[in-house]
């Protein structure tokens, strides 16, 4: 159990860090270095590496085949960080798609 949740933590840390690179890429900087070598892309990529490491983890106790499932979460992640973060409208159609990767989730869980 606690390497799921080691897993979604690290799709939760994952997500956080798409919306960072998402932050820092609306902002104009002087010049190609600035733009990515600032604080919000190097934390970014920081928590990537963290999340990729934690996936590596994850995967001594959940088996391969459930891993894409629990990645499909990631979706859901960066659709309420969007939401609750950057003020970004969620259309019906995305509900929708949440609803179908939850549903899928659940599933492919059972």
């Amino acid at each position: 159990m606690i390497y799921f949740i080691i897993f979604f933590l690290s799709v939760f840390l994952s997500s956080v860090s798409q919306i960072l690179l998402k932050i820092s890429a609306a902002i104009l900087y002087e010049n190609k270095w600035n733009e990515y070598l600032n604080p919000k892309v190097m934390i970014a990529y920081g928590i990537f590496l963290i999340s990729s490491l934690m996936t590596i983890l994850a995967y001594r106790g959940v088996p391969l085949s459930f891993g894409p499932i629990l990645e499909a979460s990631g979706y859901v992640w960066v659709t309420l960080l969007s939401y609750f973060i950057l003020k970004e409208p969620v259309s019906k159609r995305k509900l929708t798609g949440i609803f179908v990767i939850l549903v899928g989730i659940l599933i492919a869980a059972i």
